[in-house]
């Protein structure tokens, strides 16, 4: 999705939220009032967009309004704290990526949360695949990782990659492919995807680390080249584009998901109730396919299966940040 379409589709939504109810004269007896999606980054941006396709078919459906609420700051962790405080009724949900809860708690020596009692699970949101890119400083004869890693060993000094953040998972994507390759490599952090892809655009930067879709756009200019995704199979999204695992690195089969919860504590009634509602309006054909513009797989779970992958997922996260030897504080 272009930054004009985010625009449009953030101001049509911010208005429709609020007034699709008119449209719908009668309501069931267990409807909500109201609906606050919390969103721990700005508007316009990925997890903003996410949160708002999702809330516009809620909307009429299980709430009568949904409001997002942009809680942005210290990446993503403001938003969790504030649900801690929502009262746990249906009426209040997050929408976040996973890093908050599976990666920072093992890079914050402090947080003011604890992501395995602190929320509540209720759906997947969607999932995604990371890539590795090169720009114009990189010689076109480099077409995969092994020969990215020979042009680093050759270019003493030059072999620096970027990640939209520190501690973010192209971070440690990056950190494990460098390692991988037995190649120093210097990470530079930028303050989201778009940024450090401007940056390889312009061959400030030899190679980025970021989520597949924040490159889909601009490969017709073919000024960047995709060296590999980092999913168990190919993605959809780059058919054509090799994954680290056929290329002779299957420990770096690793992506991300996005996922809704609630307060802490919320009943099981209430639960299940917002979990229908999520599952069905990820299934809704301009949900699934405008998640797909930004390279995005909409995808939906049970509240137990949620639980058990952002379980599975911390646990695991713990041996990688240890392996890298990063702290964020």
């Amino acid at each position: 999705m272009t930054a004009i379409d985010r625009r449009t589709f953030l101001a049509c939504t911010s208005a429709g939220l609020g007034l699709a109810a008119l449209h719908r004269p009668v309501w069931s007896a267990t409807q909500q009032d109201t609906l606050r999606v919390l969103i721990g980054f700005a508007p316009g941006g990925t997890s903003d967009t996410v949160g708002r396709r999702v809330g516009h078919h809620l909307t009429g459906n299980y709430a009568k309004t949904v409001i997002v609420e942009n809680r942005a700051g210290a990446g993503g962790q403001i938003a969790i704290q504030g649900l801690k405080g929502m009262p746990a009724d249906g009426s209040a949900m997050l929408m976040t990526p996973a890093s908050m809860l599976m990666i920072y708690p093992h890079i914050y020596s402090k947080l003011s949360y604890e992501p395995l009692v602190d929320v509540t699970p209720l759906s997947l949101a969607c999932t995604l695949d990371f890539a590795l890119a090169v720009g114009p400083s990189v010689p076109a004869e480099v077409k995969d990782v092994r020969g990215f890693h020979a042009w680093v060993k050759a270019n003493p000094g030059q072999g620096s990659f970027g990640s939209p953040a520190p501690g973010s998972v192209p971070h440690f994507l990056g950190e494990l492919m460098a390692r991988a390759g037995d190649v120093s490599m210097t990470h530079v952090a930028y303050r989201g995807s778009q940024p450090a892809v401007l940056d390889l655009i312009g061959g400030q930067i030899p190679c980025v680390s970021a989520p597949l879709g924040e490159f889909i756009q601009h490969l017709p200019t073919g000024k960047i080249r995709l060296l590999a995704t980092s999913g168990a199979g190919r993605s959809r999204f780059a058919p054509d584009v090799p994954t680290y695992a056929e290329q002779g690195f299957p420990d770096l089969v690793i992506n991300e998901w996005f996922g809704f919860f609630g307060p802490p504590a919320m009943p099981d009634a209430a639960v299940q109730s917002l979990n229908a509602a999520l599952r069905e309006a990820l299934q809704a054909k301009d949900v699934v396919d405008g998640l797909a513009t930004m390279g995005l797989e909409a995808q939906s779970s049970t509240s137990a299966e949620l639980r058990e992958r952002l379980k599975r997922d911390h646990d695991s996260w713990a041996g990688i940040v240890k392996q890298v030897g990063f702290k964020a504080d």
